[in-house]
């Protein structure tokens, strides 16, 4: 799950687009609210079938990295019972819910500063083999259009695969997860092309905005 942010006059506003703005949309309201609601209502867990898996809730920076997230950490403590944790001394509390903050990068000094913090960072490919740890880098991203041709039309070139599994590895050897967004995502037999071999290279996200077409693949070839 993805929300993108916006600080305006202190608040933290939910739009993709800043045209798209309207101050009753704010993170507490569209997100963290229900995300609470549904732990309380089921037992502490965001799913009933997997009680022990988290939600990774997203949070896209769209204004300056360092005054949003100060005031992102100033929302998220409220809800400290259901978010994941993690001390300055890199131990790690799973809860229901792990938000991972992306988009602009000037909030990665405010968030490594804290002493307990309820967001982690999310890494670029230039942080597979970095110092940071994965207590506090848990998540790889990155542009599928800067690491690869293929938009799924045609065979997969036998380099590229190798740069998506080796980047994939690399990223679970460091105890990380791995996701690549701007893939194809039009309906149809590329999309699906480049879905296969992300499912089969590890990757252990897969970006879309089309939920029930992701889901419909998934079930359709699950094991």
């Amino acid at each position: 799950m993805e929300a993108d942010i916006w600080l305006v006059d202190g608040r933290l506003l939910v739009a993709h687009d800043a045209d798209g703005l309207d101050p009753s949309r704010t993170l507490q309201s569209l997100y963290l609210d229900p995300l609470a609601a549904r732990v309380r209502e089921r037992g502490g867990c965001v799913y009933r079938s997997a009680p022990g898996l988290p939600l990774q809730l997203l949070i896209d920076l769209k204004t300056a990295g360092e005054p949003t997230y100060r005031a992102l950490a100033a929302a998220l403590r409220p809800y400290h019972r259901i978010l994941s944790s993690a001390t300055a001394a890199g131990r790690v509390r799973h809860r229901a819910v792990t938000a991972v903050v992306s988009g602009d990068r000037g909030a990665r000094a405010p968030l490594e500063a804290e002493r307990v913090r309820y967001a982690f960072y999310d890494g670029r490919a230039e942080d597979l083999d970095g110092g940071a740890p994965a207590s506090f880098i848990p998540l790889i991203s990155g542009n599928w259009n800067t690491f690869f041709h293929w938009q799924g039309t045609g065979p997969f070139p036998a380099a590229e695969r190798a740069a998506l599994r080796g980047m994939t590895a690399a990223a679970h050897r460091a105890g990380r997860t791995i996701r690549f967004w701007a893939t194809p995502d039009a309906p149809g037999t590329a999309r699906e092309a480049v879905w296969h071999e992300l499912l089969a290279a590890g990757a252990d996200w897969i970006n879309t905005d089309d939920l029930a077409g992701l889901a419909a693949f998934l079930r359709a070839h699950d094991g």
